[in-house]
């Protein structure tokens, strides 16, 4: 089944751009609700991920015996800006594990927050590992790694840290992992289906906070989310705004190559799509309107005008286009 149009750009009067993409909405049973485009398209799901990535950090009891607390879950899960306030965040977590950026194999890369960016630009500076948008994760890696006494390089596909990811990825999926693709940040990532991932975010929405050591775990994760949605991504990024929108009902997060994923514990649900395109815009329109869709998300918010109806305005702020969502699509 092909993917479908989902987004498309509107200028002049005239139909520019169509993002395509497939989407999937799943119950806490893990049956599809909702679907377009393809459920069984496998994908890499990116940095949308990283709860599942960071179960074993809990599951393992790693996490209470390092006394790591909400926020670095949420930085665990997190694709930040490099502000201080998530490197400085980064920094702490590590000192604590005795640890330094060293330790880290996610490797450098300058700050997507402009301010943080100027002062490296400014001084002569360069940027260094914990500004990786994925060093939170790697921070829970190098925790779990500590705990099981294993080795240093963390990311290895044989690694006991990443057996335990997969094992943990393969069961919420409820899918054997087709393969996997290194990440931006050298880590494994495992493919699965839409469906697969949509599977384990309704998994995540149902888990009862009093339940099996899974539940437990997956309830911490998506509750640490919502608390520290500053910690998730940043200042003016979708993921961010979005959870503020939505007062801590729900989580959400992004990750390379336009997918995007939804937990919403109210419905025990389950969203995750795929705009096969990569273009970033369209995944953001994308979810913001299944946001809208299911309810959990008031279609007059700002931020849904930001993602997805105001007009597209040129450097000169005159209204150039629009964003429209494609017929059949989360109508």
């Amino acid at each position: 089944m092909p993917a479908i149009p989902m987004v498309e750009l509107w200028r002049g009067g005239m139909l520019e751009s169509i993002h395509s993409g497939h989407a999937v909405v799943c119950d806490e049973r893990g049956d599809v609700i909702e679907a377009w485009g393809d459920p069984f398209a496998v994908i890499f799901p990116r940095s949308s991920c990283k709860m599942i990535q960071a179960l074993p950090l809990l599951e393992s009891g790693a996490a209470d015996a390092a006394g790591v607390g909400s926020a670095q879950l949420a930085l665990a899960c997190a694709s930040h800006n490099a502000a201080h306030v998530h490197t400085e965040a980064v920094g702490r977590w590590l000192g604590e594990l005795g640890l330094g950026e060293a330790d880290l194999r996610c490797g450098p890369q300058m700050p997507d927050d402009p301010d943080a960016r100027k002062e490296i630009v400014c001084s002569g500076g360069a940027a260094c590992q914990i500004h990786n948008n994925c060093s939170g994760k790697h921070a829970g890696f190098l925790t779990l790694a500590r705990h099981l006494g294993a080795g240093p390089e963390y990311v290895e596909p044989d690694h006991p840290v990443q057996r335990a990811v997969k094992l943990a990825f393969e069961e919420v999926t409820g899918e054997t992992s087709p393969g996997y693709g290194i990440d931006g940040c050298s880590a494994p990532n495992f493919a699965t289906t839409v469906h697969g991932l949509a599977r384990a975010m309704a998994r995540f929405a149902a888990a009862d906070p009093e339940g099996t050591t899974r539940e437990r775990a997956a309830a911490r994760l998506w509750r640490a989310m919502v608390a520290h949605p500053d910690l998730v991504a940043g200042e003016g990024r979708a993921c961010t705004s979005l959870m503020r929108a939505m007062g801590g009902r729900v989580a959400v997060k992004t990750g390379a190559e336009a997918v995007f994923v939804a937990i919403l514990p109210e419905q025990k649900r389950g969203i995750a799509l795929k705009i096969v395109d990569g273009g970033t815009r369209a995944s953001e329109a994308a979810v913001t309107a299944l946001l809208v869709r299911t309810g959990v998300l008031d279609a007059g918010h700002t931020v849904v005008g930001q993602y997805l109806t105001d007009p597209i305005r040129n450097r000169r702020g005159l209204a150039v286009g629009e964003m429209r969502l494609a017929s059949g699509f989360a109508a």
